[in-house]
C-alpha cells in the first residue's frame, strides 16, 4: 500500500522497531532493513521508487530538449595530459561520446598515435572502467586496474607496451592503491586487502591493508610482503619508489585524515628492513623526490598552509628528533602550497591564491626563480616528469574554458598550446566573478559566481548553489558542459568555498571538522542568504547541489533550513552520520567527522545528521536524491534510508524523489551515457519544479 500523503504515491517503507543506544539517548533507526542491498524487500523498494521517478521525470517536456543539447555540446575531443616513461609518450582522448577515454602511445609528439588501451571494449555498457595506470621506467609494461561498475575494487594486470598483448599477471582485491615499478622495472609494488567475503564485498568493512611486492610473470600468491602492521586495522599503506631507484618510500596513511606517517626501505640493502622517519601523525608529509640521503617534502609542520622541508636520513634519529631533524627549503607563503614537483632540477610549486592557481618556479636552494604566466583566472594542473626535464605538460581550465593542454618550456619560460578543445558555445557570452561574503560567525567566505553577460539582478534568477566542504578538498574553477547547459537556460552557477576544504590550507580545513562541522553549513546557509540578498534568486528559484560529503551537505542545510531552497539534489551523500563507519571504508572518516561511540562527537553528528533530522509534517524543499546500487564508498543505504524517511515525513505537495542508478558506484569511471543521462534528469527536475522559462 502506497503512502498518499501528497500527490505522489510513494512506495510503502516498513518501519521495524529498531532502537539503539547511544551514550543513554535511545534513537530509532526503522530503515535498517535497507541496508542490505541484496534484500527482497530492498529491491521491491528500489524498483518502485525508480518507477515514480522515471515516471515523473519522463512527463517533463524539456527533459528531451535538454539531454539532445548535453550530447551535443559533450561530443567534443577531450585531451589528457601526455606524460613520458622511457621512449615512449602517453595520453588519454576521448573522441567525444565514448564512455570511457582511451590510452594512447606514441615514440615522439608528432608520430602517429597508438592505441595502448581502449575500456570501451572490456563492456558492452562502458561499466568497466580505467581505475590506476603505471609504465614501468623503461616504458616497455603498463600496469593497469580495472574497475567494474564503479567498484572500489580494482583487479590489476600488466600489458606490454610495444605488443600491446597482456602478460599472464593477475592480481585481486586491490582497493585504495596505486602501483609504484623498481627501478630495474622487473615489477611493481602495491597494496590491498584480503580476499573478502564474495556475498558482502560490497557492503564489509576495509581493514588491515597490507604492501605488497609483485614480480613480473609470477602468480599473486607468490608475491613479496613488504610491511604490513596486524596491531593497526586501520593503517593503510601507498608505497613510491623514488625516481634514482634507491629507496622505497611509504606513506602510512589513518582514515581520511591528511596526517601521515612516513617509512623508508632501502631497496639496495640486504636486510630490507623498513625504517621509520616520521613516526607520529603531527602533519601531512608529502614526498618530492631525493637527492641522495636527502629527502624533500611538502608539509603542513608548523605551516598551515603549506612549505618545503629537507630531512637527511643519514643523521642519526636521536639527532632528527631534536633541532637538526628538519631543513626549511621554501617557507610558508601566503597562498596555500597544493603540491610540488621537480622539474629542471627545480621545485615547481602549485600554490592557490582565494581559489585560483598560482604555479611559481624555485631553485634547490628555495630561492624564488619565476612565476609562470596562466592564461587567465583558473585551475591549472599537472607539470610532470622527471627531475631534469626541461619540457612539461599542463591544463588550464576555468568555468567557461575547456581544458587545454599546454606545452611548457622550462628553460626559456615559453607556454604554447598543444591540444585545444573545439567546443559550440561561446566563452565570451559568460562572465566569471568572485564575492566575499560573512557567514554567522564573522567569517570572511570567497564564492565564484558565472552566469550569461546582461544577467539582470532582479531577485529572480534560477540559481544552483554547489559546494562540498570537507576532506581538505579545494573547488577551483572548472570547466563542465552540465553547468554550460544550466547557464545556458538563464541559470546561476555559484560555488562558495566552505570551510573543511583546503583553500586556504589546514587551519581552514580544520575550521569544519568534527565538533566544528556546524560551520560548514552556516557558510552554505550564508551563501544562499548573499545571494538573494544581492538579487541573483530568491527562495523559489533556488536550488543547493552536491555529491559525498557534499551530499551530506545538501541534507544537512535542507533538514535545517526547509524555507531557504526550492529544490535539493543530494548526491550519494552521506546521511546517516550515527552508522557511516559500520560500512567499507566509512571508518576512515571518523577522523573528519568524529565518531559516534565518542560522546561528545555523537551529539554533534546527531545534531546535524540529515536523516535523524527530518521532522514530520515540513514542508521540504523539492528534491531528487540520486545515488548507485554499486556504490561501496558511500554505501547507497544512505541515501535510500534518508528517501524513505523523507518521503514519510514532507507535508508538501513538490516531489522528493530518488533515482538510483544500476551497474554504477559512487562516480569514478562511470560511462558517459549515464553520465548524460544523470545530467539531463538533474536539470529536468529544475525546470519543472523551479519553473525554469527555458530559452530557445
Amino acid at each position: 500500500m502506497p503512502s498518499s500523503h501528497s500527490k505522489f504515491n510513494y512506495p510503502l517503507a516498513r518501519q521495524v522497531s529498531q532502537v539503539d543506544n547511544y551514550h543513554g539517548i535511545e534513537v530509532k533507526d526503522p530503515y535498517r532493513w535497507l541496508e542490505d542491498p541484496d534484500g527482497e524487500a530492498t529491491k521491491t523498494w528500489v524498483a518502485a521508487e525508480n518507477k515514480i521517478t522515471f515516471g515523473y521525470l519522463e512527463q517533463i517536456a524539456a527533459r528531451e530538449d535538454i539531454k539532445v543539447r548535453i550530447t551535443k555540446l559533450w561530443n567534443y575531443e577531450k585531451f589528457g595530459i601526455p606524460f613520458k616513461e622511457g621512449e615512449n609518450y602517453f595520453y588519454f582522448k576521448n573522441d567525444g561520446l565514448q564512455n570511457q577515454s582511451v590510452l594512447y602511445t606514441l615514440t615522439s609528439l608528432d608520430a602517429p598515435a597508438r592505441v595502448l588501451l581502449d575500456p570501451n571494449t572490456l563492456s558492452e555498457d562502458g561499466t568497466v572502467a580505467l581505475a590506476g595506470l603505471s609504465i614501468s621506467n623503461d616504458g616497455k609494461f603498463m600496469a593497469y586496474g580495472l574497475s567494474s561498475s564503479g567498484s572500489d575494487w580494482v583487479e590489476w594486470k600488466v600489458r606490454d607496451v610495444a605488443t600491446g598483448k597482456d602478460l599472464s599477471d593477475h592480481l585481486q582485491w586491490v582497493k585504495f592503491s596505486g602501483a609504484s615499478w623498481r627501478k630495474d622495472n622487473l615489477g611493481f609494488f602495491y597494496s590491498r586487502y584480503d580476499e573478502p567475503n564474495a556475498a558482502t564485498k560490497l557492503e564489509d568493512v576495509n581493514y588491515f591493508q597490507k604492501l605488497y611486492y609483485h614480480r613480473l610473470g609470477t602468480p599473486q600468491a607468490e608475491d613479496t610482503l613488504i610491511y604490513h602492521r596486524p596491531d593497526q586495522k586501520e593503517w593503510g599503506f601507498s608505497g613510491r619508489v623514488t625516481e634514482d631507484g634507491r629507496y622505497l618510500i611509504i606513506s602510512v596513511w589513518l582514515g581520511t585524515d591528511s596526517k601521515n606517517l612516513v617509512f623508508f626501505q632501502d631497496l639496495q640493502a640486504a636486510t630490507g628492513e623498513v625504517v621509520e622517519l616520521i613516526s607520529e601523525f603531527e602533519a601531512n608529509y608529502s614526498f618530492i623526490d631525493n637527492d641522495g640521503s636527502v629527502f624533500w617534502f611538502r608539509t603542513d609542520l608548523n605551516a598551515p598552509r603549506g612549505r618545503v622541508i629537507a630531512i637527511d636520513i643519514n643523521i642519526p634519529p636521536a639527532v632528527r628528533e631534536g633541532k637538526g631533524r628538519i631543513t626549511e627549503v621554501i617557507s610558508q607563503r601566503d597562498e596555500t602550497l597544493e603540491g610540488v614537483s621537480l622539474l629542471n632540477n627545480q621545485f615547481v610549486a602549485d600554490y592557490l591564491k582565494d581559489a585560483r592557481s598560482s604555479i611559481k618556479i624555485f631553485n634547490l636552494d628555495g630561492s624564488f626563480c619565476r612565476e609562470i604566466e596562466l592564461p587567465g583566472i583558473g585551475s591549472a594542473g599537472g607539470f610532470g616528469g622527471k627531475r631534469y626535464d626541461t619540457e612539461t605538460f599542463y591544463s588550464f581550465t576555468s568555468f567557461t574554458t575547456p581544458p587545454t593542454i599546454y606545452r611548457y618550456d622550462l628553460v626559456t619560460g615559453e607556454s604554447r598550446v598543444f591540444r585545444q578543445p573545439n567546443v559550440d558555445f561561446n566563452p565570451d557570452e559568460y562572465e566569471i566573478k568572485q564575492a566575499f561574503y560573512t557567514s554567522k560567525d564573522g567569517t570572511q567566505i570567497p564564492m565564484f559566481i558565472t552566469h550569461k553577460k546582461g544577467l539582470k539582478l532582479d531577485g529572480n534568477n534560477p540559481t544552483y548553489l554547489y559546494a562540498y566542504g570537507g576532506f581538505n578538498v579545494s573547488l577551483t574553477p572548472s570547466f563542465s558542459i552540465s553547468n554550460i547547459i544550466w547557464m545556458e537556460m538563464g541559470g546561476v552557477y555559484a560555488v562558495p568555498n566552505l570551510r573543511g576544504g583546503g583553500e586556504y590550507g589546514e587551519e581552514w580545513h580544520q575550521a569544519g571538522m568534527k565538533l566544528k562541522k556546524q560551520n560548514v553549513f552556516d557558510d552554505f546557509i550564508a551563501a544562499a542568504e548573499w545571494l538573494i540578498a544581492n538579487k541573483y534568486t530568491n527562495t523559489k528559484k533556488l536550488a543547493i547541489g552536491g555529491g559525498s560529503n557534499g551530499g551530506l551537505l545538501v541534507g544537512a542545510c535542507m533538514t535545517q533550513r526547509p524555507d531557504l531552497f526550492a529544490a535539493a539534489l543530494p548526491a550519494v551523500g552521506v546521511m546517516d552520520m550515527l552508522r557511516f563507519h559500520k560500512f567499507t571504508i566509512g571508518w576512515a572518516w571518523c577522523s573528519e567527522y568524529g565518531s559516534p561511540e565518542n560522546e561528545a562527537e555523537f551529539k554533534a553528528l546527531f545534531a546535524y545528521s540529515p536523516l535523524h533530522n527530518l521532522q514530520s509534517g515540513i514542508s521540504y524543499p523539492a528534491t531528487l536524491i540520486t545515488t548507485a546500487d554499486h556504490d561501496d564508498r558511500v554505501v547507497p543505504a544512505h541515501s535510500f534510508k534518508f528517501a524513505a524517511a523523507l518521503q514519510a515525513a514532507h507535508s508538501g505537495d513538490n516531489p522528493v524523489l530518488i533515482r538510483i542508478e544500476t551497474k554504477a558506484g559512487h562516480g569514478a569511471g562511470k560511462p558517459t551515457s549515464k553520465i548524460i543521462e544523470e545530467i539531463a534528469d538533474k536539470w529536468a527536475f529544475l525546470v519543472a519544479v523551479l519553473d525554469v522559462n527555458v530559452a530557445e
